[in-house]
């Protein structure tokens, strides 16, 4: 059996082009590790600057590879085959492109029918396109090719009106709120340069200031490597019931292999995306294979390798944040790093108009629609997860909330914290001033967790910036700031999906 890739096509791959409005290659693949589980080692990137799968064989059943994310090297002539997952997170141009592209992956030499629905079949999934036109333009482009017969059995199985066909609107503030426009800014973290403000730069501020002299690697003697016989493993986790029945009636395995030799350098190129010192990276390597060496023989460690790699990359990425907070909080001793509501330009406000796309109007329990939302026209769609939708409804029906936000990824407020990755909170919600009827004197910024991410690294350390700034907060009187948040205070939270009505309830008291 041979191996079956996903290829996903992302709008950016360049070094320096992260962080924008495009979705870069590095972005897919912490989504594929972070929320979908997958091992670092299943993920490729091919590239004019990253080249992941360079002299690998992909057909062999001992490569790892399952997703290979890329951005121009299908259209420029490179062919995957196997690839039976396509999956478009760009804006394709020309319906001549699109066909393209999926013409590349329905070639399947040397493929056979296993009588399995879902293996016999090839998958398009996109983002930005609208599947309904998508599809129209795939079948007239294979239709033109001659492969009618082909374009006849394609099928959208996206059903009725999906979100991706319907046009997006602009939507505005309710009537009610239209006097907060342009007015609600919120904090954030910013560097002083002499008299002026600049936001923190992870790279320039935090990275490049850690001193990976003081990194400490000796966990890497506590790993226990596998018997130097021990060279392959049968690997069915992750696979569906009809897969592993397949996998048993044809005889295939699914087997991993470590590599057969220590290479230093390979080594330091790998963790070389933690640690940007290519010297830095070999002593570590080094150090590394120094400190097993003193429990294990040349040729375990050799056919261990692989795995080294991967555990060395865990020690070294929480060595990193450790050192990368010191960096931060000094920073913050030293007064070149502030916590501070700015307005004007430079200052974080929410926008005065937003858009949105789909259909299914937002409603409470009582089947009435949503009212103390700041934008009049919020819809279901625009909601990633049932836990924040619920949230919303939930914030909606407080009787001490004036109004809530559902604050937007990659667009709205986001917090710097010490690691490079920014946090984009879920919600920012007012609660109603005591003092003055129809204004707020509270502002909470929210970011939900569902409750299988309850205590995992990436929760735990956004808890420990929000508390941060919660703190530093606490010391400032934002009216010395910014004369209109005069009466103004805000509290940041994190609410898991098992006590999140609990902590708003708490919140509106």
């Amino acid at each position: 059996m041979m191996n079956i890739f996903c290829l996903i096509q992302v709008e950016r791959t360049g070094k320096d082009q992260r962080g924008s409005d495009f979705i870069h290659a590095e972005d897919a693949k912490e989504y594929l590790i972070k929320q979908c589980n997958i091992p670092e080692t299943h993920i490729a990137i091919k590239s004019s600057e990253k080249e992941d799968i360079e002299g690998i064989d992909l057909f062999v059943k001992t490569c790892d590879i399952r997703y290979i994310i890329t951005k121009q090297a299908l259209q420029e002539g490179w062919d995957c085959s196997f690839a039976y997952i396509l999956t478009i997170l760009t804006n394709p141009g020309s319906a001549t492109g699109i066909t393209q592209l999926v013409g590349r992956i329905l070639r399947q030499p040397k493929a056979i029918k296993t009588k399995i629905k879902e293996l016999d079949e090839c998958y398009i999934f996109t983002f930005k396109p609208s599947a309904s036109k998508l599809v129209r333009e795939i079948k007239n482009g294979l239709e033109e090719e001659g492969l009618g017969d082909i374009a006849g059995r394609l099928v959208n199985d996206e059903g009725g009106e999906g979100i991706d066909n319907l046009k997006d609107r602009e939507i505005q503030y309710r009537s009610g709120f239209k006097k907060f426009e342009g007015k609600i800014y919120l904090p954030k973290f910013v560097i002083q340069e002499k008299e002026s403000w600049r936001d923190l730069i992870f790279e320039v501020d935090i990275l490049s200031e850690i001193d990976w002299i003081k990194i400490d690697i000796s966990e890497i003697a506590e790993r226990t490597l596998t018997d130097k016989q021990s060279k392959e493993q049968e690997l069915t986790l992750g696979l569906s019931k009809e897969e592993k029945e397949f996998l048993e009636e044809t005889g295939d395995r699914i087997e991993r292999k470590g590599t057969l030799e220590i290479d230093e350098a390979f080594l330091a190129r790998q963790i070389s995306e933690i640690v940007p010192n290519p010297w830095i990276c070999y002593n570590l390597g080094d150090k590394a294979i120094e400190l097993l060496s003193k429990k294990y023989d040349k040729e375990t460690i050799a056919s261990n390798f692989v795995f080294i790699i991967e555990e060395l990359k865990k020690i070294l990425e929480k060595q990193k944040n450790i050192l990368a907070e010191k960096v931060f909080r000094k920073l913050l001793e030293q007064k070149k790093l502030h916590f501070f509501l700015i307005s004007g330009k430079g200052g974080v406000v929410l926008p005065n108009r937003i858009r949105v796309k789909g259909n299914k109007q937002l409603i409470r329990t009582n089947n009435s629609a949503v009212q103390k939302s700041l934008f009049d026209g919020n819809v279901e769609e625009e909601f990633d997860t049932e836990l924040e939708k619920s949230v919303a409804i939930y914030l909606d029906g407080q009787e001490q909330l004036l109004w809530w936000y559902r604050n937007r990824v990659r667009k709205d407020f986001h917090i710097q914290g010490w690691r490079k990755n920014r946090i984009w909170p879920d919600f920012v919600t007012a609660k109603e001033s005591k003092k003055q009827k129809d204004d707020y004197d509270k502002v909470f910024v929210l970011e939900t967790k569902g409750i299988h991410l309850a205590g995992n690294e990436d929760t735990n350390y956004k808890k420990d910036v929000f508390k941060l700034c919660n703190e530093l907060g606490a010391k400032k009187a934002w009216k010395e700031l910014f004369d209109e948040f005069p009466d103004h205070d805000f509290e940041f939270q994190v609410v898991s999906g098992d006590e999140w009505q609990n902590k708003i309830n708490a919140m509106m008291q």
